[in-house]
């Protein structure tokens, strides 16, 4: 494979997609009959904003290929010649309150004070403004009051669960590798809400989705019993060639050791043999590490025992290891590819919204 080729992430291709049964076990009844509690308890107390609001979320606890679609819808409205701007949560971030991370023109901020993933996608998104807070409506005010151009869209990064700002469209990720998580909550399972959940959403994408396995149709079928009366799409996961921090492509064939900090590790390692480079050590972190020195220790002997020319790391490691290390990184980008489909109907519903854009004019 040549270096100046994209590649598809491939992800274990399940058969027909088929939903499990709701499960019976005391624990997760409890657990489902507490989320339908919650939902209904903000039903009518959710804030709005005053321009529209897309959100992207999921029902998995990580893995689902959301930070890669967000990136993706972002810049679809951006080159819609709409003002964007990405409202986040900042997991793990150092501190309280609003803060600006990207007016678009790069991050402003370390990923400590603001989170892997935005910082990611302020790097990733010129034009694009990115704003983390806990409190997403006081953000997106908070937005509106400061930046300029100001929003005229707010994209709402991880937000299916965030019940207390009102939206005006939801989609729903849900991972080819894994689409229903076995159907079972958290302790039992990895699922966050319960697979009924998805009847809030107006589309479901599966992403990671390859041309050999199920699409976005069988996924929109397959949640029918659950409530969900939306369509469906499919989302692929491509792998961008690999390259030095200075941009300078990895040949095939280059040594490196490959380490991530993602849910899903093995398909970033499977993406990098997928490019023909040389993976002599894979090192898989929990998602979301934050790279401590132990943690550069083990990369720096691993980089020495195996004689490797790089760390091959994703993009959301890469923004917390630069300036922390003397290594030489290299990372393997990759994009989200929603099925032109998706995007015709976006369109149609941000025209009904409101959002005519350069597309709709």
């Amino acid at each position: 494979m040549t270096a100046d080729r994209a590649t598809t992430v491939e992800t274990p291709a399940p058969g027909r997609l088929a939903a499990p049964p709701p499960p019976r076990s005391p624990w997760q009844l409890f657990y489902g009959g507490a989320h339908r509690l919650r939902r209904a308890w903000y039903r009518g107390r959710a804030r709005r904003l005053p321009v529209p609001v897309v959100s992207v979320g999921n029902l998995h606890w990580g893995g689902a290929g959301k930070t890669p679609l967000v990136a993706a819808l972002a810049a679809w409205l951006r080159d819609r010649g709409l003002a964007v701007c990405v409202l986040s949560r900042g997991y793990r971030r150092r501190g309280g309150g609003v803060a600006v991370v990207g007016a678009g023109g790069g991050p402003l901020l370390p990923p400590s004070r603001a989170g892997d993933e935005p910082v990611q996608l302020a790097g990733e998104l010129p034009g694009v403004a990115v704003v983390v807070g806990a409190d997403r409506h006081r953000a997106g005010r908070h937005a509106l009051a400061r930046l300029e151009p100001r929003p005229e869209v707010f994209v709402l990064d991880d937000g299916f669960s965030h019940l207390a700002l009102g939206r005006d469209l939801d989609l729903l990720a849900f991972p080819a590798a894994d689409p229903f998580a076995g159907g079972r909550l958290f302790p039992g399972g990895s699922l966050r809400e319960p697979l009924a959940a998805a009847a809030r959403a107006d589309a479901v994408l599966l992403t990671g989705a390859t041309e050999s396995g199920p699409g976005g149709a069988e996924l929109a079928v397959a949640l029918r019993p659950y409530g969900f009366a939306g369509p469906g799409f499919a989302s692929a996961t491509r792998a961008e060639p690999a390259r030095r921090i200075n941009g300078e492509p990895l040949a095939p064939g280059t040594r490196v050791v490959a380490a991530a900090g993602i849910a899903r590790p093995e398909t970033f390692f499977a993406a990098a043999r997928g490019q023909g480079l040389e993976v002599a050590r894979e090192i898989a972190f929990p998602d979301h590490h934050g790279y401590p020195p132990k943690s550069l220790e083990v990369l720096a002997r691993a980089l020495a025992e195996t004689g490797a020319e790089a760390v091959l790391v994703t993009a959301k490691d890469r923004v917390k290891l630069l300036g922390r290390t003397d290594l030489p990184l290299a990372e393997l980008p990759v994009r989200a590819e929603p099925e032109p489909a998706f995007w015709e109907w976006l369109d149609a519903r941000l025209d009904a919204l409101g959002l005519a854009g350069e597309a709709g004019s």
